[in-house]
């Protein structure tokens, strides 16, 4: 069974079951193995700003950081996959709300986009060059859309 550890050292008063419903919807979606373990954590913009510049050397807060561990891949199709873990996602919620309030689709959808996102940086995706941002983004577009037309 897909584990997801939360670690909420963030002040946001949302419901994070959603994110972790979510993270291991995206996992069997993906094919990874069934016992894929992943570190979710939510801080606040100044602990985001502070691993923002310590691993990126950026100023400020960021949206979403990815910490890969076990350096997990998706299997090929009809391949069977690996035990492990994936790694640690940061969320910064209220980076996302900021985000998703520009974006006009909310805090929430915001969200669910940098989860996804994450988790495909977990998985050695990468959106530097332009045919790796297509691939990236249009798989990222593929699963979101999974995740939201399924059945609740």
């Amino acid at each position: 069974m897909v584990t997801v550890e939360v670690d909420d050292r963030s002040s946001w008063t949302g419901d994070v079951q959603p994110l972790v419903e979510q993270a291991a919807f995206l996992i069997a979606e993906i094919g990874l193995h069934p016992d894929t373990e992943l570190s979710l954590s939510l801080v606040d913009p100044d602990e985001m700003s502070d691993l923002h510049a310590e691993w990126l050397d950026e100023p400020g807060p960021t949206d979403v950081l990815s910490f890969p561990m076990d350096e997990l891949r998706a299997p090929e199709p009809g391949q069977p996959s690996e035990p492990g873990s994936l790694g640690d996602i940061v969320l910064c919620p209220q980076v996302a709300a900021e985000q998703g309030e520009a974006a006009g689709h909310g805090q929430d959808a915001e969200l669910e986009l940098l989860l996804t996102h994450g988790l495909l940086h977990l998985l050695g995706h990468d959106h530097a060059e332009p045919e790796e941002h297509a691939e990236m983004f249009a798989l990222q577009d593929r699963l979101l859309a999974a995740w939201r037309a399924r059945e609740r």
